[in-house]
């Protein structure tokens, strides 16, 4: 490295290495490891403090490549000494290379060590091979010994070259290379060489192959900036993305520097200086996870952001405001990074300008117009670009800043480098008076209405800037981290990803596309959707509590801007206070209840209205994270909205004749299938015994099974002591389906049943997503249960049934308590439930406990959000059996660690004192169960 004396902190890392780095040829093994390791620890402590104190990432991480430096240098020269000793004079020089981030100088503290063993060209296997192994035995061990992780290699001058054009990846590494020590005309000749070599290669094809591997990453890496848990390295606008440039501008220009785009008109010195800050912001960042991390990492997790802000010298006190202040700063570094290598990398592909002349906007507008084919508003239309035909366009013509993106959209065609520039350049333009014109907003809502083609248009709007100075509302929610665990994005780039789903529902694609393309198109206005979705989340600005309603109040001025008549203000603003109503009522209420169906249709009250809910809660949740929406969910979602429809379609009376002619028309079906093992009696009792309910959501097949294993229970009395003796019949079956596995059980009903069937199945090691409970009226009752793998899917491990059928006969039988091998199960799969103690400044899922009577269902519920752990629901179910109360419905959710939980419970005798009083200590019950879960978490 160059100049390294002239900074402080570089010269004392030399001066500390002469100081405690004093081995020789006859110093023990031992002692020369002990030397090396007390220079790591003390120079890593070093390092450390300065970051402390403030030092940028650049610095701080040449420090860390100088440190190394000089301890490669000290075993180079002792490998040497080594070999001269052993075997006489060294056959050929060598020269130790750095590559790839090393190369750079910017070794973050668990960065990869990547070098080089640098051999002249003439080497002769044979000749080399001793030399090899002492620098093998004397660099490498020593290096491995300290539990840094180097990645290595030995060639030729020659074969480095051969390596470069097999490998793209290699052909970049080498492009950093540095001598480290060794020797230097042997390296200035492989600089040569390798210059001469990638200056003749193509370099459109190394630009396309560049453009094709950023696209991969950035599409890998979740396609966007705004991530709320980020990849500093690889994601979209982190360091690979500067380090790219740097790659296209030595192949290009010869000179992989900020300093030589400069020089050449690619960038301004504004925008150098900008583009270096940001680098050093990235870097500093990456620096302190290092410094906190075991291995290596470079991911900002949801729980490591509020540790890294305050080392980082955010102090607000309130975590939520101290994350939000860094994860913006951190988006607007990495945004301008992402941003300005995207036009560097287009730039550098593709420009053939003379070098001499540089690159400017007017010498581009000149080329233009050399194959320009028609003329646009000011514009110009080559094929598949649209250009400016000056710098002033803007300025003649304000609104055309949001008509250039109509035209985009309409002609499919992408804007040219200095077009987006310009842009950007023209923000300042989009002030009230143009947010207010009638010309301007006629335009923008003619982008939301061509369906299946908007969300490219306005991610551009967005990554333009256009977007927020546009609609202020919308800028307020930009870079906005969502503090719950839902989400992947933050809430600009949620509505986004939700629009983009909408897209694909127009265009019929995916999995679910089409249904929810045949559900949209019976609207009055199909595409009314896109704004929907584009101002859903607007009441976020204020915080995600109440944002719902909030968002009501955000929207209507908007609305009233855009020109919309009052009949579609009023639908939008009615999805936006409603728009997670749907979801909320498939997740916690018994779906199959026609009461809550009738619930769920007062509330949406029109059909219109209850399809534009349908599909925007799927583009809502899909929209948030990839992983969010699975076929479970969707045939919850679908059985809700078909119910709905038919209840808005049929009234009360005409729906409880339809369910009565369902019930006559089942069991005619299985009268006529003939059950050679079951007496026409059994069915009919079967019929007669059970509410009118059970047959809604039950097809043949299903009521089949239950009279069946009915029909087992009761055959089993005769052998049995007593009715509390019945060993429960169980089916466990897997749902190909759905992906999951569904459980019946089928027993004689007592009190506590639920708590002991939850237990049972948590022994068994298996996650419990839903259940449903109906008891006839002999007192039989049949409990379903839908169960996933722990990493989710249906459950393959066949011990898992034999485990839930002991332990549940243990539990009925002898009332054995299950909690002692649930903290078994518990402490197995403890890596599975976060066993990480360093979880201090954690922003935790607020936990909430809400017990309650619903008069419209006639139900008493109980709702739960906590911190999932194995266990949990037992103690739940434990507690609600110990308050007097059993549980007729339970819908268990579990997203990301988060337990979303309900029960309808029912009292198990008549109680002495009123309901209301019973529910106060069961809530205080479980908000003990888990405060004490959180402390012991914590703890």
């Amino acid at each position: 490295m160059k100049n390294t004396l002239q900074d402080p902190l570089l010269r004392r890392i030399r001066l500390h290495a002469s100081k405690r780095l004093t081995f020789d040829l006859d110093t023990a093994p031992g002692e020369r490891l002990k030397q090396l390791k007390e220079y790591m620890r003390l120079e890593q402590e070093m390092l450390h403090r300065y970051h402390e104190k403030g030092d940028g990432g650049l610095r701080v991480a040449m420090a860390r490549t100088l440190m190394i430096d000089v301890l490669i240098e000290y075993l180079y020269k002792n490998a040497l000494a080594i070999f001269e000793y052993k075997k006489g004079p060294v056959p050929y020089p060598v020269a130790m290379l750095a590559l790839g981030g090393y190369g750079r100088a910017e070794l973050c503290p668990l960065s990869d060590i990547d070098i080089m063993f640098l051999y002249p060209k003439r080497a002769r296997p044979e000749t080399l091979k001793p030399l090899q192994e002492v620098m093998t035995d004397e660099i490498l061990y020593p290096l491995w010994d300290l539990n840094l992780k180097v990645g290595h290699s030995s060639r030729t001058v020659k074969e480095t070259i051969t390596e470069a054009k097999a490998d793209v990846q290699t052909l970049n590494a080498l492009l950093e290379a540095r001598l480290i020590c060794g020797d230097a005309e042997l390296y200035r000749e492989f600089e040569k060489t390798y210059r001469k070599y990638y200056q003749r290669t193509d370099h459109r094809a190394y630009a396309k192959d560049r453009l094709a591997d950023q696209a991969e990453r950035r599409e890998k890496y979740g396609g966007s900036v705004f991530l709320q848990e980020p990849d500093i390295k690889n994601g979209v606008g982190g360091l690979r993305d500067y380090q790219n440039i740097l790659w296209m501008a030595e192949v290009r220009l010869g000179n992989g520097s900020l300093d030589a785009l400069m020089e050449k008109k690619f960038l301004s010195q504004a925008e150098r200086d900008h583009l270096h800050e940001a680098y050093d912001f990235l870097l500093r960042v990456r620096n302190e996870v290092h410094f906190n991390s075991k291995r290596p990492n470079d991911t900002l997790s949801l729980e490591a952001q509020p540790g890294i802000a305050w080392a980082l010298g955010y102090k607000q006190h309130d975590i939520f405001r101290r994350v939000e202040a860094f994860m913006q700063d951190y988006y607007r570094h990495a945004n301008y990074i992402y941003q300005t290598s995207k036009l560097l990398e287009q730039r550098l592909a593709f420009s053939s300008l003379d070098s001499n002349r540089g690159y400017t906007f007017q010498a581009v507008i000149d080329s233009r117009r050399m194959d320009r084919q028609k003329e646009l508003d000011g514009f110009l239309i080559t094929p598949g670009t649209l250009s400016a035909e000056d710098q002033n366009v803007f300025k003649r013509d304000k609104t055309r800043i949001i008509r250039v993106f109509r035209y985009l959209q309409q002609y499919d065609l992408q804007p040219d480098l200095d077009l987006r520039v310009l842009i950007s350049q023209s923000l300042h333009l989009i002030d009230a008076k143009l947010m207010h014109n009638e010309s301007a907003n006629r335009t923008f809502r003619s982008i939301l209405q061509t369906r299946g083609n908007v969300y490219p248009i306005l991610l551009l709007m967005h990554e333009t800037g256009v977007l927020g100075r546009f609609l202020p509302e919308f800028g307020e929610i930009t870079c906005l981290v969502q503090h719950e665990f839902y989400h992947r994005y933050t809430a600009d780039i949620h509505t986004l990803s939700t629009i983009r789903k909408l897209d694909e529902v127009f265009r019929e694609e995916g999995n679910y596309g089409q249904k929810y393309h045949k559900a949209l198109v019976k609207t009055e206005t199909p595409a009314l959707l896109y704004l929907i979705l584009l101002v859903h989340d607007l009441g976020k600005s204020d915080g995600v509590q109440g944002h719902c309603i909030s968002g009501v109040r955000v929207a209507e001025p908007i609305l009233k801007r855009l020109g919309l008549d009052e009949k579609r203000r009023k639908i939008i603003l009615t999805i936006v206070e409603n728009h997670l109503e749907m979801a909320r009522f498939w997740q916690r209420l018994d779906i199959d209840d026609p009461r809550t169906i009738a619930s769920f249709a007062k509330l949406v009250g029109e059909e219109d209205i209850l399809r534009y809910l349908f599909v925007h809660t799927y583009c809502d949740a899909s929209g948030t994270a990839s992983s969010l929406w699975n076929s479970y969910k969707d045939s919850l979602h679908e059985n809700l909205f078909r119910a709905t429809l038919e209840y808005i379609h049929h009234e009360p009376d005409a729906m409880a004749k339809r369910r009565k002619e369902r019930k006559s028309m089942i069991y005619r079906e299985i009268i006529e299938r003939r059950l050679p093992d079951i007496e026409k009696d059994q069915i009919d009792a079967h019929f007669n015994l059970l509410p009118e309910r059970y047959f809604i959501h039950n097809d043949a097949d299903d009521i089949i099974l239950h009279v069946r294993m009915v029909n087992e229970l009761l055959e089993t009395i005769s052998e049995a002591d007593s009715i509390g003796s019945l060993v429960p019949v169980v089916d466990w079956r897997n749902d190909e389906d759905q992906g999951l596995t569904v459980v019946n059980i089928v027993t004689w009903d007592r009190a506590g049943l639920f708590y002991k069937l939850a237990g049972a199945l948590t022994v068994a090691g298996v996650n419990i997503l839903s259940t449903k409970a109906i008891s006839r009226n002999d007192h039989i009752t049949i409990d379903t249960f839908y169960v996933v793998a722990p990493d989710g899917g249906m459950v393959q491990d066949p011990k898992a049934e034999e485990k839930f059928r002991s332990h549940l006969e243990r539990a009925l039988l002898h009332n054995v308590d299950l909690m002692p091998a649930i903290k078994d199960q518990a402490a197995k799969l403890s890596s599975s439930f976060g066993s990480e103690k360093n979880n201090r400044l954690r922003a935790p899922i607020p936990s909430k406990v809400d017990v309650y009577h619903e008069l419209s269902l006639k139900r008493t519920i109980v709702e739960v959000q906590a911190n999932d752990h194995l266990g949990l629901l037992y103690q739940l179910a434990y507690a609600i059996f110990k308050h007097g109360y059993d549980i007729s419905f339970a819908r268990i959710s579990t997203e990301r660690g988060a337990a979303l939980d309900t029960f309808y419970i029912e009292p198990t005798r008549p109680l002495t004192i009123s309901n209301a009083d019973t529910l106060v200590p069961l809530r205080d019950d479980i908000e003990r169960i888990i405060s004490r879960d959180e402390f012991e978490a914590a703890g």
